[in-house]
């Protein structure tokens, strides 16, 4: 979608999946089964919250699957809130917001008390464990009964350090071969942001607020599980795993 701006707008979305797929080139398959555990728990017109929400990856995915869903993004990242706002520009169906996922008071400014189905994905994993278990109670009290919660990152077993090495080793060795390839990684995507003429205002102010990364924890998917139990979801499991990664499920 091109706006006033003259911004490709879904140039910029294709270019961040080819550069999130050079780290996770099972990406799309995460989506699909993110997607079929909503339509199977809560129906093909859900209203969800894109928690994280970045480009507004899942609500694009979302909404090509289910056209009568709404969605509401969330985010702190004012280059890619940039993208989604562009790219969703006139779609009744989508709002962003703009909030701190640490703040205690991020949700009172969305538009809904409640959603159907809370998701996110590659995200969290920049919070440490005491503010993500604290926004995982946040995010119970925002899910109806009956309502899900999913996160699809990095959850790594540290009881398995010879399987964690080798899968790392082997991952590491294909990604750079896809970048011998041309494929562009985290830093090269955000230099070419820095030099849109668009984006390059909140790209400085997105570093302004992150740094080049965060350092956060990467907890198993049965951390994950437990404390989403304990934070007033039903149930909770992986319903989809890579060596690597996990997709979390839990219920209200």
């Amino acid at each position: 979608m091109t706006t006033s701006t003259g911004t490709d707008w879904s140039a910029w979305q294709e270019s961040w999946d080819r550069q999130q797929e050079w780290y996770m080139p099972d990406r799309e398959e995460r989506f699909r089964i993110m997607l079929d555990m909503v339509e199977a728990l809560v129906g093909t017109a859900p209203r969800v919250l894109d928690l994280a929400c970045g480009t507004g990856t899942i609500t694009a995915r979302l909404l090509r699957r289910f056209p009568e869903a709404t969605s509401t993004g969330v985010d702190l990242d004012p280059a890619l809130l940039a993208i989604a706002r562009g790219t969703f520009e006139g779609d009744g169906r989508v709002s962003f917001v703009t909030a701190d996922l640490k703040d205690p008071d991020w949700a009172a400014k969305l538009p809904y008390d409640s959603y159907d189905a809370v998701l996110t994905a590659t995200a969290l994993h920049w919070l440490h464990k005491a503010p993500l278990a604290a926004l995982y109670g946040r995010v119970a009290e925002l899910v109806r009964d009956g309502g899900v919660f999913m996160n699809a990152d990095h959850m790594i077993d540290e009881s398995t350090p010879r399987i964690n090495a080798a899968e790392r080793a082997q991952r590491h060795a294909r990604m750079d071969q896809a970048k011998r390839d041309g494929a562009l990684d985290w830093a090269q995507w955000w230099q070419l942001a820095a030099e849109d003429p668009v984006l390059a205002e909140p790209t400085a102010r997105r570093f302004e607020i992150y740094g080049e990364h965060a350092d956060g924890d990467t907890p198993s998917a049965a951390w994950h599980a437990a404390v989403l139990k304990e934070k007033g979801f039903a149930e909770a499991r992986a319903v989809w795993a890579s060596p690597s990664d996990s997709l979390l499920l839990a219920v209200k």
